[in-house]
């Protein structure tokens, strides 16, 4: 007799209807996630009780994800007994600064201060943050006790912040989880992501995330106008959610989808002005201070316009410095937008939306390190392959320590204990080659879908929404297949299949 096979290696037909699309597991065709699976196990086996019980992916995940979150409040444990307002360069060295107590006293916080409408003391006049954001920090504030010493206070409103934001971070894992039915697993690249742990907490950017995390998952559900309304309260808490209609619109021009896209553009534009329009008539001056300041704003941390400041005896001013920005932000928007209309089959809405904001990533003149938070979901989603996600983290954790460390070589004064100038361009350069990577290897799945992990598994689009199998209408270049037999054709199975049950019909095509 020929030996039983084992639960792992048993075709999905063995368990699963046909009718029943099974759930794919990365321990079954992702080496890496196969490797690491052997610290609590090894790899899931198909009669694995995960998804029946009260253990379903999505509970484990958003487990896991506050779990790191706990870890990465652990990591800033040095800098809750003062470092962050006696100890300048031990909030450096220690890697566990954050904006939010500073920014309790100096934007006005501690002071009963409204955002927007009371002016502050010093040169910023009125807080720099989109309405939303503060709108969070206020209620932050209203959770803050109002007696006792300021530092005790910071603290409490930092941790008011904090469990917020933890709040957040479990939505965006949970979002991500369910964007692709099938992949749920993907999820965990999200909650273990060691980039997403450690910056968490430095300022406010996860309500963005989180916000447009929940309006992807409405676009995957085919909900076009929910996923513009949020898409429009993000942007109301963070500039870059925006640019995700950008990709919304090149892929429904090629579907021809334009109603969908006009209901979520319409409930974008209605979501955010509702929030930004009151505002914005009693208190213009406050309101339009985000605006200025991302304009005047000179060169800063993280990005390659700061290396080539520090080495120039002439460095470009900060207009200068805008403009060649823009100009390349537009000229990357132009090559994806080709790519999508050019590529042979329809990329994928969470492929083009990583690449857009990996594109404002590396081209804007600053990069705090919490805006890594901003591709994390999207690099999920676009390409949850363990190998490539794992080394653009480790790249990010690179520069995660590399500026810390440069700012406490900064402010350590003549004890210079940290990373001098060349050594933190370094990392900046490996932020930018990590980004930079990932970037490449999106596009590659672009242009040869067959290396695409989704599509290898047999989806077409699952974050697509209505534009998941749907047609093409507009395509530039030779003729793209459609969407059902491009999947039917990157698995010769599927293929074979499909063919042999015509020819029983006796339809005469074969």
């Amino acid at each position: 007799m020929s030996p039983m096979p084992s639960a792992e290696s048993t075709p999905a037909s063995a368990h699963e209807p046909d009718s029943v699309q099974p759930t794919v597991r990365p321990t079954q065709e992702d080496e890496v996630a196969a490797a690491g699976s052997e610290l609590i196990g090894g790899p899931l086996g198909r009669r694995a009780l995960v998804g029946t019980s009260w253990w379903t992916p999505v509970r484990v995940i958003a487990l896991v994800a506050i779990g790191m979150f706990a870890l990465g409040l652990v990591q800033k444990a040095p800098c809750y007994n003062g470092a962050w307002f006696f100890g300048a360069s031990s909030q450096y060295t220690h890697a566990c600064y954050s904006d939010i107590p500073h920014l309790y006293q100096g934007r006005g916080f501690a002071d009963g201060l409204v955002p927007y409408f009371d002016k502050l003391s010093g040169d910023m006049e009125y807080l720099e943050y989109p309405v939303l954001t503060g709108v969070f920090m206020e209620v932050a504030s209203w959770l803050t006790p109002g007696s006792g010493n300021l530092q005790d206070r910071a603290q409490w409103y930092w941790m008011a912040n904090a469990g917020m934001l933890m709040v957040c971070a479990a939505v965006i894992a949970v979002c991500v989880t369910r964007t692709h039915a099938r992949r749920p697993w993907d999820g965990l690249l999200v909650a273990l992501a060691p980039a997403f742990a450690l910056t968490a907490t430095i300022n406010w950017d996860l309500l963005a995330v989180a916000l447009t995390a929940t309006a992807m998952l409405m676009w995957a559900r085919s909900r076009p106008l929910a996923a513009g309304i949020l898409l429009g309260l993000a942007t109301a808490a963070k500039l870059y959610p925006f640019l995700l209609l950008g990709p919304l619109l090149v892929l429904c021009w090629r579907a021809g989808r334009w109603r969908e896209f006009g209901k979520a553009f319409g409930g974008a534009a209605a979501s955010w002005l509702v929030v930004n329009v009151p505002v914005m008539l009693f208190a213009f001056e406050g309101w339009s201070k985000f605006y200025t300041f991302s304009q005047e704003r000179g060169v800063d941390f993280g990005s390659f316009w700061l290396i080539l400041v520090q080495n120039s005896s002439d460095p470009l001013g900060t207009d200068t410095v805008n403009t060649i920005a823009l100009v390349l932000m537009v000229l990357c928007c132009g090559g994806i937008v080709a790519l999508a209309l050019t590529a042979p089959r329809r990329p994928r809405f969470a492929q083009l939306a990583f690449l857009v904001v990996a594109a404002f990533v590396l081209t804007n003149k600053v990069y705090s390190p919490q805006y890594v938070l901003w591709l994390v979901p999207l690099a999920v989603l676009a390409r949850p392959k363990w190998r490539d996600f794992l080394v653009w983290q480790a790249c990010e954790v690179a520069y995660f320590l590399g500026i810390w460390l440069y700012l406490a070589y900064t402010t350590s004064g003549d004890a210079h204990k940290g990373l001098p100038t060349d050594g933190y361009h370094w990392a900046i350069g490996l932020h930018l080659l990590g980004t930079l990577y990932l970037c490449v290897m999106v596009v590659r799945d672009i242009l040869l879908p067959e290396r695409d992990p989704v599509r290898r598994s047999g989806d077409d689009d699952p974050s697509g929404g209505v534009l998941d199998g749907a047609p093409d209408v507009f395509v530039l270049g030779p003729p793209a297949r459609s969407a059902q037999s491009a999947v039917h054709d990157d698995d010769p199975g599927k293929h074979f299949q499909v063919e042999w049950g015509a020819a029983r019909t006796g339809d005469g095509s074969h």
